[in-house]
């Protein structure tokens, strides 16, 4: 690739316009939210070939059809925006699945008594069933030793690298 003066990309000022564009999706996403107080915006990422994806989380989940009508809505409200050229874009909303991270503290109080599995900065686990969560600590239930005896432990956010919901059957 041949670059001549001022057509020089810079990966720095791609991921600046990335992140402007993606806090505009995410503040019209929470606009459209609004109306839904029980609903709220958990992440949104864009792909290099600008597939839009929107976490959308509920306190109490989030049926199939309010997604269709929120990618729906986001969707027309893209498209008028301009954010991409020609309007090129795709767009999938969809709530977090189980192999996602819980990220806001709404999240966490949502799955409090559902076990998780905590991965601290240092990269070890703690496994055990959410208790509690505030905006400083999480608290969860483990079991210990060979006569799985039940202790508390308090864990701060500030060290969780990330925390996900188990799969239990």
């Amino acid at each position: 690739m041949i670059l001549t003066k001022g057509t020089e990309r810079s990966p720095s000022r791609f991921f600046m316009a990335n992140e402007q564009v993606i806090t505009t999706i995410r503040d019209m996403a929470a606009e459209m939210l609004s109306p839904y107080p029980e609903y709220f915006v958990v992440d949104v990422r864009i792909k290099p070939t600008n597939n839009i994806k929107l976490f959308v989380d509920g306190d109490n989940g989030v049926p199939v059809d309010k997604l269709v009508a929120f990618n729906r809505n986001l969707y027309s409200r893209l498209e008028e925006a301009t954010l991409f050229p020609d309007n090129d874009f795709s767009l999938e909303v969809s709530s977090p699945g189980l192999d996602e991270p819980l990220k806001l503290l709404r999240q966490y109080v949502k799955n409090i008594g559902r076990k998780v599995t905590v991965t601290l900065l240092d990269n070890s686990e703690k496994e055990g069933t959410l208790l509690s969560a505030t905006e400083a600590v999480v608290t969860i239930e483990e079991q210990v030793g060979k006569k799985k005896e039940k202790k508390t432990t308090e864990i701060n956010l500030n060290e969780i690298k990330h925390t996900k919901v188990c799969i239990v059957f």
